[in-house]
Protein backbone atom coordinates (compact mmCIF):
# COMPACT_ATOMS: atom_id res chain seq x y z
CA UNK A 1 0.00 0.00 0.00
CA UNK A 2 1.46 3.66 -0.75
CA UNK A 3 0.97 6.47 1.10
CA UNK A 4 -1.73 8.15 -0.97
CA UNK A 5 -3.82 4.77 -0.32
CA UNK A 6 -3.83 5.37 3.14
CA UNK A 7 -7.27 6.77 3.76
CA UNK A 8 -9.17 7.31 7.11
CA UNK A 9 -11.53 4.63 7.38
CA UNK A 10 -9.21 1.71 6.39
CA UNK A 11 -8.18 -1.43 7.72
CA UNK A 12 -4.37 -1.89 8.30
CA UNK A 13 -2.21 -4.72 10.45
CA UNK A 14 0.50 -3.07 12.86
CA UNK A 15 2.96 -4.54 15.01
CA UNK A 16 3.05 -2.58 17.68
CA UNK A 17 6.84 -1.57 19.04
CA UNK A 18 6.50 0.77 21.62
CA UNK A 19 3.92 2.97 24.00
CA UNK A 20 3.52 6.76 24.01
CA UNK A 21 3.61 9.03 26.78
CA UNK A 22 -0.32 9.21 26.06
CA UNK A 23 -0.77 5.23 26.99
CA UNK A 24 -1.40 4.81 23.12
CA UNK A 25 0.61 1.78 21.55
CA UNK A 26 2.93 2.98 18.72
CA UNK A 27 3.30 1.06 15.26
CA UNK A 28 4.74 2.10 12.35
CA UNK A 29 3.29 1.15 8.68
CA UNK A 30 4.19 2.83 5.17
CA UNK A 31 6.79 5.00 6.71
CA UNK A 32 4.38 6.75 9.12
CA UNK A 33 4.14 6.10 12.92
CA UNK A 34 0.18 4.75 13.94
CA UNK A 35 -0.77 5.81 17.33
CA UNK A 36 -3.19 2.71 19.12
CA UNK A 37 -5.10 2.66 22.15
CA UNK A 38 -5.11 -0.22 24.48
CA UNK A 39 -2.32 -2.36 22.70
CA UNK A 40 0.62 -3.56 24.00
CA UNK A 41 4.41 -3.78 23.04
CA UNK A 42 4.57 -6.95 21.16
CA UNK A 43 0.74 -7.03 20.14
CA UNK A 44 0.02 -8.06 16.29
CA UNK A 45 -3.21 -5.85 15.63
CA UNK A 46 -5.96 -4.82 13.29
CA UNK A 47 -6.26 -1.16 13.06
CA UNK A 48 -8.98 1.31 11.41
CA UNK A 49 -7.58 4.36 10.60
CA UNK A 50 -9.53 7.39 12.45
CA UNK A 51 -7.29 10.16 11.66
CA UNK A 52 -4.85 10.51 8.75
CA UNK A 53 -2.12 12.95 8.70
CA UNK A 54 1.35 12.99 6.60
CA UNK A 55 3.24 11.62 9.04
CA UNK A 56 1.32 10.22 11.30
CA UNK A 57 -1.99 8.54 12.01
CA UNK A 58 -4.38 7.47 15.03
CA UNK A 59 -6.11 4.76 14.83
CA UNK A 60 -8.90 2.10 16.39
CA UNK A 61 -8.17 -1.38 17.81
CA UNK A 62 -10.33 -3.55 15.82
CA UNK A 63 -8.90 -6.85 16.42
CA UNK A 64 -5.37 -8.82 17.88
CA UNK A 65 -3.71 -10.56 15.48
CA UNK A 66 -1.42 -11.47 17.89
CA UNK A 67 -1.39 -10.88 21.80
CA UNK A 68 1.59 -9.66 23.12
CA UNK A 69 3.33 -11.81 25.91
CA UNK A 70 2.94 -9.02 28.49
CA UNK A 71 -0.74 -8.25 27.73
CA UNK A 72 -3.27 -9.39 30.92
CA UNK A 73 -6.44 -9.51 31.71
CA UNK A 74 -7.29 -5.90 33.74
CA UNK A 75 -8.24 -5.74 37.56
CA UNK A 76 -10.86 -3.78 37.21
CA UNK A 77 -14.02 -4.70 34.63
CA UNK A 78 -14.51 -1.27 33.75
CA UNK A 79 -11.08 -0.99 32.35
CA UNK A 80 -11.78 -1.00 29.11
CA UNK A 81 -14.28 2.52 29.45
CA UNK A 82 -12.93 4.24 32.50
CA UNK A 83 -10.54 6.97 31.76
CA UNK A 84 -8.90 6.72 35.34
CA UNK A 85 -6.43 3.92 33.99
CA UNK A 86 -4.70 3.62 30.53
CA UNK A 87 -2.60 0.21 31.05
CA UNK A 88 -4.44 -2.31 33.21
CA UNK A 89 -3.96 -5.02 30.09
CA UNK A 90 -0.41 -4.07 30.39
CA UNK A 91 1.71 -6.56 32.48
CA UNK A 92 3.60 -4.66 35.33
CA UNK A 93 7.20 -5.18 34.22
CA UNK A 94 5.77 -3.88 30.48
CA UNK A 95 4.83 -0.83 32.13
CA UNK A 96 7.87 -0.22 33.53
CA UNK A 97 10.11 -0.54 30.51
CA UNK A 98 7.86 1.55 28.26
CA UNK A 99 7.95 4.39 30.79
CA UNK A 100 12.37 3.96 31.02
CA UNK A 101 12.06 4.57 27.03
CA UNK A 102 9.64 7.86 27.37
CA UNK A 103 12.74 9.29 29.27
CA UNK A 104 15.32 8.19 27.75
CA UNK A 105 13.68 9.41 24.19
CA UNK A 106 12.87 12.70 25.40
CA UNK A 107 16.18 13.22 26.51
CA UNK A 108 17.79 12.28 23.42
CA UNK A 109 14.66 14.28 21.13
CA UNK A 110 14.14 17.33 23.13
CA UNK A 111 17.50 17.24 25.40
CA UNK A 112 19.61 16.25 22.53
CA UNK A 113 21.80 13.79 25.11
CA UNK A 114 23.32 11.31 23.48
CA UNK A 115 23.13 7.79 25.31
CA UNK A 116 21.63 9.69 28.73
CA UNK A 117 22.46 7.39 31.76
CA UNK A 118 18.84 6.70 32.75
CA UNK A 119 18.49 3.77 35.46
CA UNK A 120 15.61 1.13 35.70
CA UNK A 121 12.29 2.34 36.59
CA UNK A 122 12.01 2.75 40.56
CA UNK A 123 9.00 0.35 40.29
CA UNK A 124 6.37 1.00 42.91
CA UNK A 125 5.79 -1.77 45.31
CA UNK A 126 1.85 -3.39 44.68
CA UNK A 127 1.06 -1.64 40.99
CA UNK A 128 -2.49 -1.62 42.70
CA UNK A 129 -4.17 -0.30 45.95
CA UNK A 130 -1.41 2.65 46.14
CA UNK A 131 -3.34 5.50 45.25
CA UNK A 132 -3.55 7.55 49.22
CA UNK A 133 -5.69 10.43 47.47
CA UNK A 134 -8.57 10.14 44.96
CA UNK A 135 -11.35 13.04 43.67
CA UNK A 136 -14.29 11.83 41.99
CA UNK A 137 -16.58 14.28 39.67
CA UNK A 138 -20.17 13.01 41.09
CA UNK A 139 -23.00 13.15 38.42
CA UNK A 140 -26.67 11.68 38.25
CA UNK A 141 -27.99 8.64 36.24
CA UNK A 142 -30.59 8.22 33.69
CA UNK A 143 -32.66 6.57 36.87
CA UNK A 144 -31.79 9.84 39.56
CA UNK A 145 -28.94 7.59 40.83
CA UNK A 146 -26.20 9.59 42.06
CA UNK A 147 -23.07 8.67 40.75
CA UNK A 148 -18.85 8.77 41.59
CA UNK A 149 -16.35 7.61 38.80
CA UNK A 150 -13.93 8.32 36.23
CA UNK A 151 -14.81 9.71 32.83
CA UNK A 152 -14.96 7.61 30.23
CA UNK A 153 -11.89 7.27 27.27
CA UNK A 154 -12.22 9.96 25.26
CA UNK A 155 -15.62 11.75 26.37
CA UNK A 156 -17.82 13.56 29.22
CA UNK A 157 -19.49 10.56 30.26
CA UNK A 158 -19.64 9.06 33.64
CA UNK A 159 -18.26 5.80 34.73
CA UNK A 160 -20.30 5.02 37.85
CA UNK A 161 -17.19 3.02 40.47
CA UNK A 162 -17.97 1.56 43.35
CA UNK A 163 -14.62 0.35 44.30
CA UNK A 164 -11.12 1.13 42.43
CA UNK A 165 -8.38 -1.21 42.54
CA UNK A 166 -5.91 1.50 42.12
CA UNK A 167 -6.59 3.48 45.27
CA UNK A 168 -5.96 2.40 48.95
CA UNK A 169 -8.49 -0.63 49.21
CA UNK A 170 -9.55 1.03 52.76
CA UNK A 171 -11.17 3.96 50.75
CA UNK A 172 -13.74 1.02 48.66
CA UNK A 173 -16.16 0.91 51.05
CA UNK A 174 -16.63 5.02 51.77
CA UNK A 175 -16.81 5.47 47.89
CA UNK A 176 -19.73 3.18 47.76
CA UNK A 177 -21.61 4.34 50.91
CA UNK A 178 -21.03 7.98 50.59
CA UNK A 179 -22.82 8.19 47.19
CA UNK A 180 -26.27 6.88 49.20
CA UNK A 181 -26.07 9.44 51.65
CA UNK A 182 -26.22 11.93 49.29
CA UNK A 183 -29.26 10.29 47.96
CA UNK A 184 -30.87 10.04 50.73
CA UNK A 185 -29.77 13.66 51.88
CA UNK A 186 -31.41 14.55 48.69
CA UNK A 187 -28.01 16.99 47.93
CA UNK A 188 -28.35 18.32 44.16
CA UNK A 189 -25.30 17.54 42.26
CA UNK A 190 -23.49 20.07 40.06
CA UNK A 191 -23.86 20.31 36.11
CA UNK A 192 -20.99 22.09 34.94
CA UNK A 193 -23.06 22.63 31.99
CA UNK A 194 -25.93 24.73 33.31
CA UNK A 195 -23.78 25.78 36.17
CA UNK A 196 -26.56 24.49 38.58
CA UNK A 197 -26.72 22.22 41.59
CA UNK A 198 -24.26 22.12 44.80
CA UNK A 199 -22.40 18.66 45.39
CA UNK A 200 -19.18 18.66 43.16
CA UNK A 201 -16.89 16.17 43.73
CA UNK A 202 -16.13 13.72 45.93
CA UNK A 203 -12.41 14.02 47.83
CA UNK A 204 -11.08 10.84 49.51
CA UNK A 205 -7.60 10.37 51.48
CA UNK A 206 -5.74 8.83 53.62
CA UNK A 207 -2.30 7.90 55.80
CA UNK A 208 -0.87 5.55 54.65
CA UNK A 209 1.32 4.80 57.79
CA UNK A 210 -1.34 5.96 60.21
CA UNK A 211 -4.58 5.17 58.55
CA UNK A 212 -6.13 8.09 59.50
CA UNK A 213 -9.35 9.36 56.74
CA UNK A 214 -10.45 12.71 55.39
CA UNK A 215 -13.37 13.22 53.41
CA UNK A 216 -14.50 16.08 51.74
CA UNK A 217 -17.44 17.63 49.58
CA UNK A 218 -16.47 20.25 46.73
CA UNK A 219 -19.49 22.16 46.23
CA UNK A 220 -20.45 25.37 44.73
CA UNK A 221 -21.61 27.08 48.52
CA UNK A 222 -21.78 26.40 51.89
CA UNK A 223 -25.17 25.65 51.58
CA UNK A 224 -25.91 21.85 52.02
CA UNK A 225 -28.96 21.31 54.41
CA UNK A 226 -28.02 18.81 57.53
CA UNK A 227 -24.57 18.35 56.61
CA UNK A 228 -22.92 19.17 60.42
CA UNK A 229 -25.56 15.66 62.05
CA UNK A 230 -24.27 13.71 58.36
CA UNK A 231 -20.89 14.42 58.86
CA UNK A 232 -21.29 13.08 62.78
CA UNK A 233 -22.74 10.52 61.69
CA UNK A 234 -19.44 9.09 59.15
CA UNK A 235 -17.02 9.55 61.51
CA UNK A 236 -19.16 7.20 63.66
CA UNK A 237 -19.71 5.11 61.23
CA UNK A 238 -15.84 4.70 59.99
CA UNK A 239 -13.40 4.77 62.56
CA UNK A 240 -10.28 5.72 60.68
CA UNK A 241 -12.21 8.97 59.79
CA UNK A 242 -10.75 11.41 61.23
CA UNK A 243 -12.05 14.53 59.54
CA UNK A 244 -15.13 16.10 57.28
CA UNK A 245 -14.68 19.35 55.20
CA UNK A 246 -16.50 21.16 52.29
CA UNK A 247 -14.35 22.84 49.56
CA UNK A 248 -15.86 25.75 48.28
CA UNK A 249 -15.80 26.08 44.35
CA UNK A 250 -18.12 28.40 43.06
CA UNK A 251 -16.45 29.27 39.48
CA UNK A 252 -16.93 27.78 35.91
CA UNK A 253 -13.99 25.93 35.81
CA UNK A 254 -12.00 22.25 35.88
CA UNK A 255 -9.75 22.90 38.65
CA UNK A 256 -11.38 20.37 41.41
CA UNK A 257 -10.64 22.58 44.47
CA UNK A 258 -11.33 26.47 45.28
CA UNK A 259 -9.53 28.52 47.60
CA UNK A 260 -11.71 27.99 50.62
CA UNK A 261 -12.20 25.10 53.08
CA UNK A 262 -13.86 24.61 56.53
CA UNK A 263 -13.74 21.66 58.50
CA UNK A 264 -17.35 20.32 59.12
CA UNK A 265 -16.54 17.43 62.13
CA UNK A 266 -13.21 16.23 63.55
CA UNK A 267 -10.05 17.81 62.51
CA UNK A 268 -9.46 19.48 59.17
CA UNK A 269 -6.09 17.65 58.88
CA UNK A 270 -4.69 13.86 58.79
CA UNK A 271 -1.14 12.53 60.25
CA UNK A 272 1.09 11.11 57.43
CA UNK A 273 4.60 9.35 58.49
CA UNK A 274 6.59 10.08 55.76
CA UNK A 275 10.83 9.39 56.04
CA UNK A 276 10.43 8.90 59.81
CA UNK A 277 8.65 12.11 60.04
CA UNK A 278 5.44 13.16 60.70
CA UNK A 279 3.45 15.91 58.12
CA UNK A 280 -0.05 17.07 58.86
CA UNK A 281 -1.64 16.87 55.22
CA UNK A 282 -5.26 18.66 54.44
CA UNK A 283 -7.05 17.81 51.83
CA UNK A 284 -5.85 19.81 49.42
CA UNK A 285 -2.62 19.20 50.36
CA UNK A 286 -0.20 18.53 47.46
CA UNK A 287 1.66 15.29 48.59
CA UNK A 288 2.55 12.50 46.00
CA UNK A 289 -0.33 10.03 45.49
CA UNK A 290 2.46 7.38 46.08
CA UNK A 291 3.55 7.38 49.85
CA UNK A 292 6.01 4.32 49.24
CA UNK A 293 7.60 5.18 45.68
CA UNK A 294 7.88 8.96 47.12
CA UNK A 295 9.85 7.56 49.65
CA UNK A 296 12.25 5.54 48.07
CA UNK A 297 12.76 8.72 45.53
CA UNK A 298 13.53 10.36 48.38
CA UNK A 299 16.05 7.45 49.38
CA UNK A 300 17.95 7.68 46.34
CA UNK A 301 18.52 11.50 46.35
CA UNK A 302 19.59 11.27 49.43
CA UNK A 303 22.09 8.52 48.86
CA UNK A 304 23.24 10.42 45.82
CA UNK A 305 24.20 13.24 47.46
CA UNK A 306 25.17 11.89 50.43
CA UNK A 307 25.68 14.95 52.08
CA UNK A 308 28.02 15.74 55.05
CA UNK A 309 26.04 18.21 57.05
CA UNK A 310 27.91 21.32 56.22
CA UNK A 311 26.15 21.90 53.21
CA UNK A 312 23.64 24.59 52.22
CA UNK A 313 20.89 23.86 50.30
CA UNK A 314 17.57 25.16 48.71
CA UNK A 315 14.77 23.77 47.57
CA UNK A 316 13.05 25.59 45.06
CA UNK A 317 9.24 24.74 44.36
CA UNK A 318 9.11 22.90 48.16
CA UNK A 319 5.36 22.66 49.18
CA UNK A 320 5.02 21.72 52.25
CA UNK A 321 8.21 20.69 52.84
CA UNK A 322 8.27 16.75 52.33
CA UNK A 323 11.54 16.71 50.58
CA UNK A 324 12.77 19.92 52.51
CA UNK A 325 12.44 18.47 56.10
CA UNK A 326 14.51 14.85 55.37
CA UNK A 327 17.52 16.65 53.86
CA UNK A 328 17.31 19.49 56.45
CA UNK A 329 18.28 16.88 58.94
CA UNK A 330 21.40 15.34 57.08
CA UNK A 331 22.30 19.50 55.77
CA UNK A 332 23.79 23.02 57.64
CA UNK A 333 21.25 25.24 56.71
CA UNK A 334 17.79 24.71 54.27
CA UNK A 335 15.94 27.36 52.48
CA UNK A 336 12.32 26.41 50.90
CA UNK A 337 10.75 28.11 48.42
CA UNK A 338 7.30 28.25 47.67
CA UNK A 339 4.65 30.04 45.90
CA UNK A 340 1.93 28.99 47.59
CA UNK A 341 0.94 30.85 50.92
CA UNK A 342 -0.87 27.91 52.82
CA UNK A 343 1.84 25.24 51.70
CA UNK A 344 4.64 27.48 53.65
CA UNK A 345 2.52 27.52 56.89
CA UNK A 346 2.41 23.64 56.68
CA UNK A 347 6.02 23.46 56.06
CA UNK A 348 7.01 25.68 58.72
CA UNK A 349 4.27 23.83 60.87
CA UNK A 350 6.01 20.31 60.27
CA UNK A 351 9.27 21.57 60.42
CA UNK A 352 8.43 22.59 63.93
CA UNK A 353 6.50 19.87 64.90
CA UNK A 354 9.29 17.42 63.51
CA UNK A 355 11.99 19.93 66.35
CA UNK A 356 13.73 20.55 62.49
CA UNK A 357 15.59 24.04 63.48
CA UNK A 358 18.07 24.52 60.43
CA UNK A 359 15.42 24.84 57.79
CA UNK A 360 13.86 28.35 56.63
CA UNK A 361 10.87 29.09 54.07
CA UNK A 362 10.26 32.30 51.87
CA UNK A 363 6.88 32.71 49.84
CA UNK A 364 7.13 33.74 46.62
CA UNK A 365 7.66 32.85 43.18
CA UNK A 366 11.19 31.19 42.63
CA UNK A 367 11.90 32.83 39.40
CA UNK A 368 11.90 35.96 41.88
CA UNK A 369 12.72 35.06 45.02
CA UNK A 370 16.28 33.13 43.49
CA UNK A 371 18.13 35.64 42.00
CA UNK A 372 17.89 38.06 45.37
CA UNK A 373 18.22 35.13 47.67
CA UNK A 374 21.70 36.18 49.08
CA UNK A 375 23.53 33.10 49.31
CA UNK A 376 25.74 30.67 47.12
CA UNK A 377 23.80 27.20 48.07
CA UNK A 378 26.23 24.09 47.33
CA UNK A 379 23.03 22.24 45.60
CA UNK A 380 19.59 23.00 44.68
CA UNK A 381 16.64 20.97 44.52
CA UNK A 382 14.11 21.63 41.75
CA UNK A 383 10.62 20.10 42.04
CA UNK A 384 8.77 22.07 39.04
CA UNK A 385 5.20 21.53 38.15
CA UNK A 386 4.71 20.32 34.92
CA UNK A 387 5.52 23.25 33.02
CA UNK A 388 8.88 23.34 34.20
CA UNK A 389 11.15 25.72 35.09
CA UNK A 390 10.41 29.30 34.82
CA UNK A 391 13.69 30.80 32.20
CA UNK A 392 14.67 33.43 34.87
CA UNK A 393 15.16 30.25 37.31
CA UNK A 394 17.25 28.84 34.84
CA UNK A 395 19.68 31.82 34.63
CA UNK A 396 19.53 32.06 37.82
CA UNK A 397 21.02 29.22 38.00
CA UNK A 398 24.08 29.39 35.53
CA UNK A 399 24.64 32.76 37.25
CA UNK A 400 25.44 30.98 40.74
CA UNK A 401 26.91 27.86 39.63
CA UNK A 402 25.43 25.63 42.57
CA UNK A 403 28.13 22.45 42.51
CA UNK A 404 25.12 20.23 41.90
CA UNK A 405 21.68 20.40 40.75
CA UNK A 406 18.87 17.52 41.39
CA UNK A 407 16.07 18.50 39.53
CA UNK A 408 12.85 16.33 40.49
CA UNK A 409 10.49 16.46 37.51
CA UNK A 410 6.95 15.28 36.79
CA UNK A 411 7.17 15.57 33.34
CA UNK A 412 10.11 14.71 31.21
CA UNK A 413 9.79 16.72 28.24
CA UNK A 414 10.30 19.92 30.58
CA UNK A 415 12.68 18.52 32.00
CA UNK A 416 14.65 17.10 28.97
CA UNK A 417 14.40 20.91 27.92
CA UNK A 418 15.85 22.42 31.07
CA UNK A 419 18.35 19.78 31.30
CA UNK A 420 19.42 21.07 27.95
CA UNK A 421 20.18 24.65 28.98
CA UNK A 422 21.71 23.85 31.83
CA UNK A 423 24.28 21.87 30.29
CA UNK A 424 24.76 23.99 27.70
CA UNK A 425 28.31 24.80 26.39
CA UNK A 426 29.59 22.02 29.38
CA UNK A 427 28.57 24.37 32.29
CA UNK A 428 26.58 21.39 34.34
CA UNK A 429 27.30 17.30 33.28
CA UNK A 430 24.23 14.87 34.03
CA UNK A 431 25.21 12.22 35.57
CA UNK A 432 22.49 10.29 36.19
CA UNK A 433 18.43 9.75 35.79
CA UNK A 434 16.33 7.80 38.19
CA UNK A 435 12.36 7.67 36.81
CA UNK A 436 9.58 6.58 39.43
CA UNK A 437 6.55 5.05 39.31
CA UNK A 438 4.13 7.28 41.37
CA UNK A 439 1.58 6.08 38.85
CA UNK A 440 0.52 2.52 38.22
CA UNK A 441 -1.28 1.50 35.30
CA UNK A 442 -1.00 5.13 33.91
CA UNK A 443 1.61 6.27 31.16
CA UNK A 444 2.75 8.83 33.47
CA UNK A 445 6.40 9.02 34.83
CA UNK A 446 8.78 10.85 37.54
CA UNK A 447 12.55 11.19 37.10
CA UNK A 448 14.97 12.60 39.35
CA UNK A 449 18.00 14.10 36.94
CA UNK A 450 21.81 14.76 38.70
CA UNK A 451 24.00 17.53 37.39
CA UNK A 452 27.53 18.07 38.84
CA UNK A 453 28.88 21.78 37.95
CA UNK A 454 31.77 21.18 35.49
CA UNK A 455 35.58 21.72 36.43
CA UNK A 456 35.98 24.11 33.77
CA UNK A 457 32.71 26.15 35.03
CA UNK A 458 34.36 26.44 38.74
CA UNK A 459 37.17 28.64 37.73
Amino acid sequence: MTNTAWRQGEIIEVDISDLSDTGDGVGRFDQRVVFVPDTVRGDRVLVKLLQVKPKYAYGKLEQIVQRSPGRIRPSCIVADKCGGCQWQHINYDYQLIAKRNQVIQALERIGGFVQPPVDAVLGADSSLGYRNKVTYPLGVSATGQVQAGYYQKGSHQLINLNQCPVQDQRLNPMLAEVKQDIQKQGWSIYNERRHQGQIRHLGLRIGRRTGEMLLTLVVKDWKLPRIESQAEEWLQRYPQLVGVSLNRNSDRTNAIFGNETRCIAGVPALREIFAGLEFQVLPDTFFQVSTETAEALLKVIQSELNLQGHEVLVDAYCGIGTLTLPLAKQAQQVTGLEVQSAAVEQAISNAQHNGINNVTFQIGAVEKILPDLGIIPDVVLLDPPRKGCEANVIKTLLDLKPSRIVYVSCKVATLARDLKLLCKDGIYTLTRVQPADFFPQTAHVEAVAFLVLSPLAQS
